[in-house]
């Protein structure tokens, strides 16, 4: 399959696999495809070994790394995030868990919860990029706001193309001008941060209004997703949730069972875990913060993520110890195809079956013409 996308990357496919996973990385883009780190959970040290690995096992296959530079965060950023969330949202936190049979949370650490959350301001960012492009990827994306001017100087000076997340066509337009190579539009049926306009609306209306390739993302989990995205224009596909349920994916065992029975009305966008809407797996934690009338509201972004990401480590654990409260309450960011996600399978598998049938429904298709 050959299209702007291949030709400017060198990959096979223009399958791209976004993951927080080094494994999926790796297996997607040894099956042909393009496998996307995403960097945020990651300090700069921990990165650059995480990219290491990588390299090693991809044989000179392209890949590439995704960073998270909102345009707004919450004020007083340059002192100590962590000292800045209020009582009442530590106290929240602390009843949910109490209600729910979790164990107790420790208070959270200062100098981690100050470094992760640093990690989404445009410091931290760049601070990621410069470790990412010390490695040989050969894509850089910004996933949540337009890429900073010395991220896409950087990026040029290394020959390394940006790409850059967009949920409507003003966000497409101002990426563009921020310098992005690649648009990739949004539909807000995806996991995790997005708009409101679906993806067969807003891939077509994108492709029309920027000059640079197009990938579209949300509602991609099989090939004849993919084929559709390529009738409406974009030159490939961006998808996250699909490897969500693969053999190598982070996710645990017991929440993958929460994906696998899933279905496609089983998310929500919600500022519970991030401070941003993001959609994700409903559960007792979405419900609480945003329907409990003791609920004191989402904090802005990075306060609620370094709130929620301490708290979900602690339920995570109790999940997989059996614990049922923390069964309830656990969650993560995916989207409306969860309902299409009901089998384990290797990475590569996915690859492949999507592959396949992406081309048996583009001869279907051509086969109509005759």
């Amino acid at each position: 399959m050959r299209t702007r996308v291949t030709e400017l990357l060198g990959v096979e496919f223009p399958l791209f696999a976004f993951s927080h996973c080094r494994d999926v990385v790796a297996a997607v883009t040894g099956a042909g495809g393009f496998g996307v780190l995403g960097a945020v959970a990651y300090s700069p040290e921990e990165l650059d070994r995480e990219l290491s690995w990588i390299d090693e096992r991809v044989g000179g296959r392209p890949y590439g790394v995704d960073v998270l530079v909102p345009g707004r965060i919450a004020a007083g950023a340059g002192g100590s995030l962590v000292e800045a969330i209020p009582d009442v949202h530590r106290d929240f936190v602390s009843h949910l868990l109490r209600k729910y049979g979790v164990p107790a949370s420790e208070r959270m650490a200062g100098s981690g919860g100050d470094e992760a959350g640093r990690r989404v301001t445009a410091d931290g960012a760049m601070g990621l990029v410069e470790v990412a492009l010390k490695h040989p990827i050969r894509l850089i994306a910004s996933a949540l706001g337009p890429p900073p001017a010395a991220m896409t100087e950087r990026a040029r000076a290394a020959g390394v193309p940006v790409a850059a997340l967009a949920g409507t066509v003003e966000h497409a337009r101002r990426q563009v001008a921020a310098g992005a190579d690649i648009v990739v539009a949004q539909g807000g049926e995806a996991g995790g941060h997005t708009g409101e306009i679906s993806t067969m609306v807003l891939v077509p209306q994108v492709v029309d209004a920027v000059a640079v390739p197009v990938l579209a993302a949300g509602g991609i989990a099989d090939g004849r997703q993919m084929a559709a995205a390529l009738a409406l224009g974009a030159e490939g596909v961006w998808c996250g949730s699909v490897w969500l349920t693969t053999e190598e994916a982070e996710t645990s065992p017991a929440l993958k069972r929460k994906l696998l029975d899933a279905t496609s009305r089983d998310t929500v966008r919600s500022r519970s875990r991030t401070g941003k809407p993001a959609r994700q797996l409903r559960s007792a934690w979405t419900d609480e913060w945003d329907e409990s009338l003791e609920s004191p509201g989402s904090l802005p972004m990075p306060l609620q993520m370094l709130l929620a990401e301490s708290a979900h480590g602690r339920i995570s654990r109790a999940a997989e110890a059996g614990n049922p409260g923390a069964q309830a309450l656990a969650n993560y960011f995916v989207g409306q195809v969860v309902g299409q996600l009901n089998q384990i399978k290797p990475a590569r598998q996915v690859v492949y079956e999507i592959l396949r049938d992406c081309a048996s429904t583009l001869d279907r298709l051509n086969g109509l013409t005759h």
